[in-house]
């Protein structure tokens, strides 16, 4: 494929231009679900006049409906996309970065998704997709899924649809609610992905960060002790990294605390645990739900997160060693490759 492109770009750099074009335009109609032609427009920064001639051509190939409430992809259109898609991320430059990232850090897989979910919200949105796929290619039956909260999480929740493994399966949160909104608590993830999927799930109503003697009390309550030995024994994790500081912050941890973590080198966060720049663990939130050991024996551990700013702490938490799937996106892998030796 690859020597068959670079004649392409040789002979018919045009055509290139052109594929890239309207797969960027058929790939956003598609992970919109329904847009009119102005947000697209929009959203793509492209005239309306230029993006018409593109509308027209794929509307005229079957490629996609047009209704009133506006666009969306036909199913020949997606099954399209999907054939295209290994030609796509070898024009785009991505099929090379996806390697390179693996073998660094030993990984299953790496799916990169072209943009940066900093700056650009259908990005965010592309990357819940991606995750929503990778999740679906790895589910079987009867499978227990844990996962846990954040924007990137909820956006994996709203991309996912039925399929006949996920309908067996049980979602459940990785650990307690975090203190913030209801929307991005893994409770309410975990409860979205089932009812998504036809799946079935059963929440953890506990607070996310605790004291000692809470943690030791709550940990005698048989409801809660059966619920969190159902999580531990989840074939599938799926969780957010985020970075250090801003996660401490969203916890209110105290100053001290921040302190100490500033110190240690602090730059990521993943299900409850603090990691340097070396993957080594430098704190820990006493969470009731999944711990380390759980993390270390589970079969397949999906980590998603983008944008250019988590490139470091995603590569932190590579290095701790206990992923096997990611799914970021273009911008935050390049700034990964930084932080390859």
């Amino acid at each position: 494929m690859r020597e068959i492109l670079e004649i392409q770009r040789q002979l018919m750099p045009d055509f290139l231009e052109v594929m890239k074009k309207r797969y960027t335009v058929l790939h956003h109609i598609m992970v919109s679900g329904v847009i009119g032609r102005r947000t697209l427009a929009m959203s793509l920064d492209m005239t309306e006049r230029i993006l018409r001639s593109e509308i027209d051509f794929l509307k005229a190939h079957g490629l996609i409906e047009i209704e009133v409430s506006g666009m969306s992809v036909s199913e020949v259109g997606r099954q399209l996309l999907q054939d295209i898609e290994p030609m796509i991320k070898e024009v785009f430059g991505l099929t090379d970065l996806e390697e390179q990232i693996r073998s660094a850090f030993n990984l299953k897989q790496v799916v990169i998704v072209a943009g940066d979910a900093d700056t650009s919200s259908f990005t965010k949105r592309e990357l819940g997709l991606a995750g929503a796929t990778v999740l679906r290619k790895n589910v079987t039956n009867d499978d227990i899924i844990a996962v846990t909260g954040g924007s990137t999480m909820a956006r994996i929740a709203s991309q996912l649809v039925t399929s006949a493994p996920l309908k067996g399966s049980w979602f459940v949160p990785a650990r307690g609610g975090l203190g913030e909104s209801v929307e991005m608590q893994a409770n309410t993830i975990a409860s979205e992905m089932a009812k998504k999927t036809g799946g079935q799930y059963r929440l953890l109503h506990v607070p996310d960060d605790l004291g000692e003697e809470a943690y030791q009390s709550l940990m005698q309550e048989a409801n809660i002790k059966e619920i969190i030995d159902f999580v531990r024994k989840c074939r599938i994790v799926v969780h957010g990294i985020g970075d250090a500081m801003i996660m401490a912050k969203r916890r209110k941890v105290d100053d001290e605390t921040t302190a100490k973590l500033q110190n240690a080198g602090a730059l990521a966060e993943a299900f409850g645990y603090y990691f340097d720049k070396v993957g080594t663990v430098v704190h820990k939130m006493p969470t009731l739900g999944l711990q380390l050991e759980d993390i270390q024996r589970t079969e397949i551990v999906i980590g998603v997160a983008g944008g250019k700013s988590k490139g470091e702490a995603i590569a932190s938490v590579l290095r701790f060693g206990h992923e096997d799937i990611l799914v970021t996106d273009e911008a935050a892998a390049h700034e990964i490759m930084k932080y390859i030796s």
